[in-house]
């Protein structure tokens, strides 16, 4: 059964020490916490000692891929060593580079030159996806589907939500890519002009069917994300319970 978890953009407006927030996150129910910009206000050891302390295991980092290319050993001490975070999750390159076949081509490759480079640590990279990646390059094809054919080494960390809003069915795209799907983002959103974010259960995906076919395909972890909550510390009991409900 998949464990569940909070990607840590999702609070980084709650004016809150980084510690307490972890707190937070064990008392709602998670059983991990996935980082993403940085430890705030906190120590590596301080954090060491609060994932200890409360149980919580560390999913795959969100990291940008600059950081990967550049300072790949010092990222890797610090999340996949000292916090044990078993992958890195590259979390946005810009639209222009899938705006076409040859920008998909080039991507893959950067991607997967960073995924190689880290195979060194034998430490996974992941990519995380928004709508830009579903938009058509040719021949009926996305440019996500041509980057997940060319970059096959690199896993997915698909985001229903934003997958959604690209105009795709998630439940299909879990189904199809399954085997590549260690990280699931939960991510409610409505398609109409606004493509706006919902609080989960309020928006357009079908989460209860999101969560059946990570089942069935044996994802790891389930994790909660809204990129724009009214109130992040009240987000963060919210999705633990809705998650926790699936």
């Amino acid at each position: 059964m998949a464990k569940t978890a909070i990607n840590l953009y999702s609070v980084r407006d709650l004016d809150e020490p980084m510690l307490e927030i972890l707190d937070r996150v064990a008392d709602a129910g998670y059983d991990g916490v996935q980082f993403s910009g940085g430890l705030r206000d906190a120590s590596p050891e301080e954090i060491v000692d609060k994932l200890e302390e409360t149980g919580l295991e560390v999913t795959g980092t969100h990291v940008g891929i600059d950081a990967l290319e550049d300072e790949l050993e010092e990222t890797y001490e610090l999340y996949g060593e000292t916090l044990d975070s078993p992958s890195a999750v590259v979390p946005y390159i810009d639209a222009e580079h899938f705006e076409s076949a040859e920008a998909v081509e080039a991507t893959a490759d950067r991607v997967a030159a960073v995924a190689a480079d880290a195979a060194d640590y034998d430490w996974p990279v992941h990519y995380h996806n928004h709508a830009h990646e579903f938009v058509e390059i040719g021949d009926g094809e996305t440019a996500f589907e041509r980057f997940a054919d060319l970059a096959e080494d690199v896993g997915l960390e698909l985001d229903v939500g934003w997958a959604l809003v690209g105009g795709h069915d998630p439940v299909a795209l879990i189904e199809r890519y399954g085997d590549r799907i260690d990280l699931l983002h939960m991510k409610d959103m409505v398609t109409d002009e606004e493509r706006g974010f919902r609080e989960i259960g309020e928006g357009d995906v079908d989460m209860q069917a999101c969560a059946d076919a990570a089942r069935d395909a044996d994802v790891d972890w389930l994790i909660y994300e809204h990129d724009m909550p009214d109130d992040p510390a009240a987000s963060i009991d919210t999705g633990a319970e809705f998650l926790g409900s699936l």
